[in-house]
């Protein structure tokens, strides 16, 4: 079964919305949402995200944006941020299955490989 059949809006939400559910079941539905939920939905969990990323890692900085407006990070400076091969950076993005999303293909002139 793929991610995107395990499961549903009502349940991603019921879940993030459950006072006592554990951390991961909670991240798992924030990225049913983020990848397979309403517009409206992604786009509050997006800002979210990005004022999280801001808070955490000012020193992270978007290399360019999406058509959409979307932040495209570069895996290089993921790495170095975040203290990890940038090998790593890209199997977290495989094993996630955002290898679709990379922009690698786009003519971001300040990146190495890129993600959004």
């Amino acid at each position: 079964m793929s991610f995107k059949d395990e499961w549903n809006l009502e349940i991603a939400l019921k879940i993030l919305q459950h006072p006592t559910v554990d951390s991961q079941l909670w991240s798992e539905a924030a990225e049913w949402l983020l990848r397979y939920g309403p517009p409206s939905i992604q786009k509050i969990l997006l800002n979210a995200s990005q004022a999280a990323t801001e808070l955490q890692f000012p020193e992270l900085k978007p290399s360019d944006f999406t058509a959409d407006g979307m932040p495209v990070y570069d895996t290089a400076r993921l790495a170095d941020i975040l203290g990890i091969a940038e090998d790593e950076v890209r199997s977290i993005i495989n094993e996630k299955g955002l290898e679709e999303d990379t922009a690698d293909n786009l003519p971001f002139a300040n990146c190495s490989r890129t993600v959004h």
